[in-house]
């Protein structure tokens, strides 16, 4: 690759080589920067455009302008290259020479000279986290006698108030869809990360419905879906039958104001162009195809805008009703939400959002040992400098969004925050490259915004990350990840056997899985093998599979007995229960105990790798909610964890 491609896409933070999985240099094709340079609006397709987009760099560093966005650190002083004027949040205006030391917290304005620019004063560091142990909870796969074909939330404050003395309950992502059929599985593929799924709504605690006389709660309650005949979670089903009894419950609403929330009524006016003209927005009549034109304006005015306003409230109130439960069983933590890597590209975040993200860019994962073709996850992502020219303000609303209803905060993917691999259209996804972002603008806002709210971050740092990820986190006291099935004693032991409880990281959650993962029930068997085996998910032959995992069933069997915690003639739940008593034994600050696990189920929630093969997020667990919370096993594990040393309530 020649010098002047090269030096505008570090200009530009596209990297031009990487370490693969062997930790080699691995350089990209000057077509895959070409591209991704093309996604972030910089024309390199010929020699004399590169050497145009350069001598626009070179001007902007002669006018000494300032970028669209600074970050300063509390406590740390920076210089300007000329005066000017901080307005902060409270209005108060001081006049500085330089980024004074003394700023306090907050979204403030830098004026100098003609330019206007956000100043974000961030933390240095969240306080620490506290020590104690919860659920990880997938809330669709509850079930009771009062939900309607998938948990709610609803099941949820019932779970919070029997949760057998846990300090946080740890859900996967509740992110809005698209209220159109059908309606897809995976939380992690959403219409939209800043509002949240009414799938969830349990429509009987609704004011609407307590209000409603005898005849409509009759006609509302049989609209409740019976189960499927395959016994899996029918997404569709349950959104066409809550919709129905929330639309003869919605003339019992009330008045619902529209200039409350701009920007959720703006997501709500997504909703009712979605049912008009279809989920994919791209696909829609030019004149509605962007935000801010005379035709959507007009359709902002529709009584079903309202209504779509009307649903979030109610997820809102629902949310706020489990937190107040939490805080009422003295939960340190409370409800922790999940955050997904990304959203779907057609949905209504990629609608709203479009000028802050790269139009036609899928993120994905470079190629590794285990998807040597590489991944497309077929998501959207931020485009760097529009954040930057912005003011960061699609994130910090995204992140104030949750905070409002939670305790915490699980982010997906965190190395994300540093830097996702990007694949141009019409490449795959090994052709892609990495494109970086400002690590100390977005940890250090995802910092002021949960130290406002109060809440605890948990990175996913699973896989190969750098090692400045794992370092930042603990800096900041953001938790990273720690699962039992990858710590292993790699350096010390050539055999790779599991780590003592005792080497496990302090800044952690501690888990035995995920739901990517194969549960503790499905891992004493091997049915990780026999199910990628069946549906030919295997890289090798499948004899090499059941040796590798005998191999590592007895390494953890040889772990848990060299702790004490097991015999020669412990049950498979005896060993299970000897999972959590080791996770006990750690000094990771928290601890998540599964009810796949728990409960023995064989089943883990997604397949990698799969798609209609396997039903991925759609299983439901196999025992209802007012079984669960009285199960011995599920007990049992409680107990283990609640007696683990330091551990608060």
């Amino acid at each position: 690759m020649d010098a002047e491609l090269t030096a505008l896409a570090e200009a530009h933070g596209v990297a031009t080589w990487y370490e693969d999985w062997h930790r080699e240099r691995k350089d990209v094709s000057a077509e895959s920067v070409i591209g991704v340079l093309g996604l972030l609006g910089v024309d390199a397709g010929t020699p004399a455009s590169v050497e145009r987009e350069l001598a626009t760099i070179r001007t902007a560093r002669e006018q000494r302008r300032l970028p669209g966005t600074i970050v300063a650190r509390l406590g740390e002083a920076q210089p300007l290259a000329a005066p000017g004027v901080v307005v902060l949040e409270d209005g108060t205006e001081r006049e500085v020479t330089g980024i004074p030391a003394d700023l306090p917290l907050g979204w403030h304005e830098l004026r100098s000279g003609e330019q206007v620019v956000t100043l974000i004063v961030v933390p240095t560091e969240l306080p620490e986290p506290p020590e104690t142990w919860g659920w990880m909870l997938q809330l669709y796969a509850l079930h009771s006698a009062a939900s309607w074909g998938m948990g709610d939330l609803g099941d949820l404050r019932t779970f919070v108030e029997h949760s057998q003395g846990a300090g946080l309950v740890l859900l996967n992502p509740l992110h809005a869809i698209t209220p159109t059929l059908p309606v897809p599985s995976s939380p992690y593929s959403p219409s939209s990360r800043r509002f949240s799924n009414p799938l969830y709504l349990r429509v009987a605690d609704t004011d609407a419905y307590r209000r409603a006389d005898p005849p409509l709660k009759e006609q509302v309650d049989a609209l409740k879906p019976g189960p499927a005949p395959d016994g899996l979670i029918d997404y569709s089903a349950v959104w066409q039958a809550k919709r129905a009894a929330l639309e003869l419950l919605w003339p019992l609403a009330g008045e619902i104001d529209l200039d409350a929330d701009p920007g959720l009524t703006d997501f709500a006016t997504f909703c009712v162009l979605a049912e008009k003209h279809g989920a994919n927005w791209l696909e829609w009549p030019s004149e509605v195809r962007r935000p801010d034109t005379a035709a959507v304006a007009e359709a902002r005015k529709s009584d079903r805008v309202a209504f779509h306003v009307w649903l979030q409230q109610l997820l809102n109130q629902q949310l706020d009703a489990a937190n107040e439960v939490a805080r009422e069983h003295g939960m340190p933590v409370g409800v922790v939400h999940d955050l997904a890597v990304g959203i779907d590209p057609s949905g209504a975040d990629g609608w709203l959002l479009q000028d802050v993200l790269a139009s036609g860019v899928h993120v994905g994962a470079p190629p590794d040992a285990f998807n040597q073709l590489g991944q497309d996850w077929g998501l959207a992502a931020w485009r760097p400098d529009q954040l930057i020219e912005t003011g960061y303000a699609a994130y910090r609303d995204m992140l104030r969004r949750i905070f409002r209803h939670a305790g915490g905060l699980r982010v997906d993917h965190i190395a994300g925050l540093w830097r996702l691999w990007w694949v141009p259209p019409g490449m795959g996804a090994a052709e892609g490259t990495y494109v970086y972002y400002d690590p100390d603008a977005m940890l250090g806002i995802l910092a002021l915004e949960a130290h406002r709210a109060g809440a605890v971050v948990i990175g996913e740092d699973l896989g190969t990350v750098q090692p400045v990820v794992t370092e930042t986190l603990e800096r900041m006291n953001m938790l990273g990840s720690a699962v039992l099935w990858f710590t292993r004693d790699y350096q010390d032991d050539p055999d790779e056997g599991y780590l003592p409880a005792s080497r496990y990281p302090r800044n952690a959650l501690a888990t035995i899985s995920t739901h990517d993962l194969p549960t503790a029930a499905g891992f004493l068997v091997g049915e990780q093998v026999r199910i990628r085996a069946e549906l030919g998910q295997l890289a090798g032959p499948v004899e090499n599979e059941r040796a590798y995992a005998d191999k590592d069933r007895a390494q953890l069997l040889a772990r848990l007995t060299d702790e004490g915690l097991i015999t020669a003639a412990s049950t498979p739940d005896e060993i299970v229960l000897a999972m959590h008593a080791f996770l006990a034994r750690t000094p990771s600050r928290l601890i998540t105990a599964s009810l796949y696990d728990v409960l023995g189920e064989l089943d883990q929630p997604n397949l990698p790798g799969t798609t209609d093969q396997y039903p991925n997020w759609r299983m439901p667990l196999e025992q209802g909610l007012e079984e669960i919370v009285v199960d011995p096993r599920f007990v049992r594990a409680a107990e283990v964890l609640s007696a683990r040393k330091g551990a608060t309530r």
